[in-house]
């Protein structure tokens, strides 16, 4: 039995549609992530799943039953929000407490709650702190703490980590994920950030415009984008796109500019034809440069136009058939701007898109 169940879900806001025809099944045990830019959807799709926006059509279950009118408090949901959303009067122990004594919990079940969840997020020495006394990190902690407090099976996290620092951010990442090998809870998650997204997820449901695009574990997302809008919103740097045409020779090649890139080993999901116009798609790390592209089927010499030292790796940006190509080498490499280089790929790595409906061919 799936955890969440959306079914045919719409949601319109007068005559905007925000939501159109969702369908989303979580198991049991599995953390979810809704990823996309801004405006997709993806808070407002927790927010009904959570029972605080009422939708326009569809059902949505929890753990086989259905929620669809319910209240939040009758839906056996942990939320946290961006927020933090404490109470500034209350120390951290009456935050954590507040929601089970209005549930009419006993004393003795609400105090081995709080201390065990105190535990889980080692906040133990903080209880008799107010929330004016904590930092971001502590804040967001025990906003965590509050949904675990309740000993649900559905746990709705919207954009947690957002407020906080780049270093903050990873830890409390690191933390959430520990926390759900440890409680093993169905977990649905919203943000913008894909690194986020990837390391969090078991599956990562990637929304434009209302409606998912690809619901797959980071794996699949990031090596077979079902199409041209998830391909360049995964991956940063963003995947490169050479526009070009199919050519059926002797074998599939890809054309572009002056370019004919073997395509004989690259995974086709369906037919392609003679001149069909489509998207080569290459990330930068896929691209190699002097004598590492020796042996691949594709070598190109390119002009290094810029040069963005990252650390570890530095990011090159040159220019193919017109087109603005970057890529990737290792920090420690020493390259000048105006020099020539050669760089190759496997197009048999690449990702090709229909350039009339940007679906993976």
């Amino acid at each position: 039995m799936d955890s969440v169940s959306v079914k045919n879900l719409d949601l319109n806001f007068g005559s905007v549609e925000v939501l159109k025809n969702l369908n989303l099944d979580v198991k049991k045990g599995e953390f979810i992530v809704l990823l996309g830019s801004s405006g997709c959807g993806k808070s407002t799709l927790l927010n009904c799943i959570a029972g605080l926006l009422d939708i326009t059509e569809g059902q949505i279950f929890i753990n086989g039953k259905n929620v669809t009118w319910d209240e939040p408090k009758d839906r056996g949901i942990g939320m946290v929000f961006q927020s933090y959303a404490l109470y500034p009067q209350m120390s951290v122990e009456g935050n954590l407490s507040f929601g089970l004594k209005n549930a009419g919990l006993p004393k003795k079940e609400i105090e081995k709650r709080v201390a065990q969840t105190a535990k889980v997020l080692q906040i133990e020495p903080l209880l008799k702190r107010k929330p004016a006394a904590l930092s971001g990190g502590q804040r967001q902690r025990v906003a965590i703490g509050r949904a675990l407090v309740r000993d649900v099976e559905v746990f709705l996290f919207d954009e947690p980590l957002s407020n906080l620092d780049a270093q903050l951010r990873t830890e409390l990442r690191v933390e959430i994920k520990r926390l759900h090998q440890k409680l093993n809870n169905t977990m649905i998650y919203v943000t913008h950030d894909q690194i986020e997204a990837m390391t969090l997820a078991d599956r990562i449901a990637i929304m434009k415009e209302g409606v998912i695009q690809q619901l797959e574990s980071p794996h699949t997302v990031y090596n077979y984008p079902t199409n041209k809008y998830v391909a360049g919103f995964i991956g940063s740097p963003a995947m490169n796109f050479l526009p070009g045409t199919i050519a059926q020779q002797q074998k599939t090649c890809f054309k572009f500019g002056d370019e004919v890139l073997d395509l004989s080993h690259y995974e086709f999901q369906g037919t392609t034809s003679e001149g069909q116009t489509a998207w080569l798609g290459i990330r930068p790390e896929q691209v190699v440069f002097g004598d590492d592209a020796k042996n691949l089927p594709v070598r190109l010499e390119v002009d290094v136009e810029v040069i963005e030292p990252m650390g570890a790796d530095t990011l090159v940006w040159s220019r193919l058939a017109g087109q603005e190509f970057h890529f990737k080498v290792i920090g420690s490499c020493t390259l000048y701007v105006g020099e020539k280089i050669i760089i190759g790929f496997d197009p048999a790595c690449a990702s090709v898109f229909d350039m009339n409906t940007e679906q993976r061919l």
